[in-house]
Formats: C-alpha cells, sequence, structure tokens
C-alpha cells in the first residue's frame, strides 16, 4: 500500500512539472531515469511504476528504445488549482499566504514525512547554500526546497499547492537583488529549518519556516 501511494505521489510531481512549472511540454522527453530518479530522491523501481501511471492515462508515452514523452492528452488536464497562479495578486496578499500555509506544512513533513522526504529536503537546502555563496541562481531549488516539504506533509491540496503558489510568486513579484544581510538571513533561516527538520522537532521547524517569511517580508517592505 505504501509503494503504491508513493508511486501516486512521485506521479502527481512528475505531472506537477508538466502542468504547473512548465519543465515539460507537449512532445518534449523526460529525463532519463537515473536523473529524473535522483531529482524526485526515489528508487527507479517507483519511478517506473510512477510512469506507468501516467502511461495509462495516456498523458505520457513511452516509446521503447527512446524513451518517455509528454503528450497532448495532458492538455485535457482539469486546471481548477492551476488557474490559481494566474490570477493578479500583490506580494502582501501572496506572503500572507506563505504565512498560514508554510509553517504548517514545516510542522506536518517533520511528523509525516519519510526518511527519504526529508533526505530530499536537506539535499535542496545543501544546493541553495551553495548557489548562494557563489553567486548563482537558485530560484528552481528553492521552489524544489519548498515543494519538497509539500511533499513530506502527505497532505494531497498541500502538495498541489505548493507550486502554485510558487509560480504565482514567479509571476506576480519582482524581487531586488538582495541586500547581504538578507543574504545572511536567508542563510541562516534554512539551515535552522533544515536542522529541525533532520531532527524531527515539528515546533521548532514550524517556527523556523514563520521566521524565514517574515524575513522575506521585511525585506520586500510589505508589512
Amino acid at each position: 500500500m505504501k509503494n503504491k501511494m508513493l508511486s501516486q505521489s512521485v506521479a502527481d510531481n512528475i505531472l506537477s512539472m508538466i502542468t504547473i512549472e512548465k519543465r515539460f511540454s507537449v512532445g518534449d522527453k523526460l529525463p532519463n531515469e537515473i536523473e529524473l530518479s535522483e531529482e524526485l530522491n526515489v528508487s527507479r523501481t517507483t519511478l517506473r511504476e510512477a510512469i506507468r501511471i501516467l502511461a495509462a492515462y495516456h498523458i505520457l508515452e513511452i516509446r521503447r528504445g527512446k524513451g518517455t514523452y509528454v503528450t497532448e492528452k495532458v492538455l485535457e488536464q482539469p486546471r481548477d488549482l492551476e488557474q490559481l497562479s494566474g490570477v493578479k495578486v500583490n506580494a502582501k496578499d501572496l506572503y500572507e499566504m506563505r504565512l498560514i500555509f508554510e509553517p504548517e506544512a514545516a510542522y506536518l513533513a517533520a511528523v509525516r514525512g519519510t526518511d527519504g522526504e526529508i533526505k530530499r529536503i536537506l539535499d535542496y537546502g545543501k544546493r541553495i547554500e551553495d548557489e548562494m555563496k557563489n553567486g548563482e541562481d537558485r530560484t528552481r531549488d528553492e521552489h524544489s526546497f519548498h515543494k519538497a516539504i509539500a511533499q513530506a506533509t502527505h497532505n494531497e491540496f498541500m502538495n498541489k499547492l505548493m507550486p502554485i503558489l510558487y509560480q504565482a510568486i514567479s509571476k506576480g513579484v519582482v524581487l531586488s537583488t538582495q541586500s547581504e544581510k538578507a543574504m545572511k538571513d536567508t542563510l541562516v533561516d534554512h539551515r535552522m529549518i533544515m536542522e529541525f527538520l533532520e531532527q524531527r522537532n515539528a515546533e521548532g521547524a514550524k517556527n523556523a519556516m514563520r521566521i524565514h517569511i517574515m524575513h522575506a517580508i521585511k525585506e520586500l517592505n510589505i508589512e
């Protein structure tokens, strides 16, 4: 039963990559099994099962010897939630939503997340830290970090809402270059979140996430 739930969750993540994050379009080939299983932090067996689920709905097409491709069927998927990403909202509304939503997600992730899911969150956190130190763009890994936390809640609505929320932020909020203090705050905040999640300290993870978002609100001057 657990394996079935995991493969369905991975299938949902792949569908989210296509329909919400827009990483893949109709006709695109998915990354190979090794790359995709490493990114999703699951076994290749689980990934294959997830791909079979999407292939059964004709969202993906498995071409022997060539790879797995996105089909036109994906365009027929329900878009009720996805439409939220196009709603015109201001920064204050978005960050109020984050403040309501993400601390609780961190709490549930600490309680419910599997060891593999926690490891995935930590891996993204370390990548973000390296990117910040090297002055590299960390947008994709930031989104993946918070999305991985949502996935670890094992709450289907949270898992689907997180990438939509971040797509809305990407579209609707223009972030200025972070100040040196903001960069330092982000590094410290991420380390706190990661440490509490690794320790399975739910209250600590919740409070650390709240502090992280409050720092972002202060940096954007949208209090």
